[in-house]
Parts: structure tokens; C-alpha cells; sequence
């Protein structure tokens, strides 16, 4: 049984001085500097002309803050399930952005927008805490509608691997990263919550939904391990 959205909550409720941070905020995640670079890059070449940009699970607004380093001043919408997070969001993002700021506390599962409302939306290890197909093709249908001609979607995420031979051996080496980070405490630890509440699907099938809800091109960031950054162009 996973934990429910209201045991994840809680969870990131008691977390929000980590995630604060990157440094702290992202050490059980490979490349976690990386990717957020690179979104930030992508979704500043494909869309210079941006207004408004929605963060799904936005955390403390690092993925957002990235992206108004070379997109000053943007509208931005932060959806997260705490609201202690969105918070601190909120007042790190106030400091960069003469837009607008909206927040939203919800699960991303019962999100409606109005359709072609945003340039932007990035997702960032959030997406797995989806559950059945169901919510996967229904959450991704509504990123789409919600973009405007043009508009990109970007994901960083845990996922898995679709031959479990393979997914044994990128188990074993992300185990050893969590390892070398600080110790097999810590690694049990990491494992010990994504057994609990994460729920990741292959990369593939990621980019085969996106495709299926109407993205024109798809594309790879970066892979590395069980965390890949990735999307999609409408």
C-alpha cells in the first residue's frame, strides 16, 4: 500500500528548509543541478518570448527561480500539496518577478485550467507519485490543453526501467551513488521512502503519452541512472 497524498503532505510539510536549497534539497537525486539547468536552458531557447509559467509540485520554487534567470518577470502559477512550501515559494519568487503569482494547493490529479493559459510548465519529481494509466494520460492531457500553441512542458524525474534486468543493475548503481553520498543508512533510508510513496513509469512510456496527447515533438534532455529530464513541444 503507497502513502496517501495526505502522508506526502505531511511530509514535505516538515521539509520545507531542505528543499530550500539545492544543495540540501536534491541530494538523494542524481544530476539534480544538471537537469534544472538545462529545463531552465531549453524552456528559455523554445520559448524567449514567455509569459506565464506553471510549476507542478513547485517545492520552495527552484525550478521556477532557474527559469526567470533568463525569463525575468514572468506571471507564474505554483501548484504544490503544501502550503508551507508554497510559501516559501511565494517569498523567494516575489523577489525576482514584477508578475503575478498564484498559488494553488492541490494534487496535481484535480487541477483544471483554462485551456491556452500558459507558455511554460515544468514538473519536477513530481510526477511520480501518479498512480494508474488512468491519472498518468489525465494529467498529461491537461498540461497540453493548458499550454498555448507553442508551448513546452518539461519533466525531471525518478523513473524506472522497462527490462527488469535493467532496472536491477540502475537500482544497484543508484544505491551505490546514495551510498557514496553518505552511507547504506542513508541509502536504506531514500529506498525505503520512494518503496513507500513513488510510484515512477519508464521513460519511454512517458514519451509515447506525451506523443498520444497530441505533443508534436518530444524530446531527451538528459538520462542518467533512474532520472531523466525530458518533454514536450505543442
Amino acid at each position: 500500500m503507497k502513502s496517501t497524498v495526505t502522508q506526502i503532505r505531511q511530509r514535505f510539510d516538515n521539509d520545507v528548509e531542505r528543499f530550500s536549497n539545492l544543495e540540501t534539497g536534491q541530494t538523494s537525486t542524481i544530476d539534480a543541478a544538471l537537469a534544472m539547468n538545462l529545463i531552465g536552458q531549453t524552456a528559455t531557447a523554445t520559448n524567449p518570448n514567455a509569459t506565464h509559467i506553471l510549476d507542478i509540485g513547485c517545492g520552495a520554487g527552484n525550478y521556477t527561480l532557474t527559469v526567470l534567470k533568463s525569463l525575468p518577470n514572468l506571471n507564474v502559477t505554483l501548484v504544490d500539496l503544501s502550503q508551507p512550501m508554497l510559501n516559501r515559494a511565494t517569498e523567494r519568487i516575489s523577489k525576482v518577478t514584477s508578475g503575478t503569482i498564484t498559488t494553488l494547493q492541490s494534487d496535481m490529479r484535480d487541477l483544471t485550467f483554462e485551456p491556452e493559459t500558459f507558455d511554460i510548465i515544468v514538473a519536477a519529481s513530481t510526477l511520480h507519485h501518479l498512480r494508474t494509466d488512468n491519472e498518468w494520460h489525465a494529467v498529461f492531457s491537461q498540461f497540453y490543453k493548458a499550454l498555448k500553441p507553442g508551448g513546452t512542458f518539461w519533466i525531471f524525474d525518478l523513473i524506472e526501467q522497462s527490462t527488469p534486468t535493467i532496472q536491477k543493475l540502475m537500482w544497484q548503481k543508484y544505491g551505490d551513488y546514495l551510498t557514496s553520498f553518505k552511507d547504506e543508512a542513508y541509502r536504506e533510508t531514500v529506498f525505503t521512502y520512494i518503496g513507500e510513496e513513488d510510484t515512477p513509469r519508464p521513460l519511454m512510456f512517458q514519451l509515447d503519452l506525451l506523443r498520444e496527447v497530441g505533443f508534436s515533438k518530444v524530446e531527451i534532455l538528459h538520462k542518467n541512472c533512474c532520472f531523466a529530464a525530458f518533454g514536450g513541444i505543442k
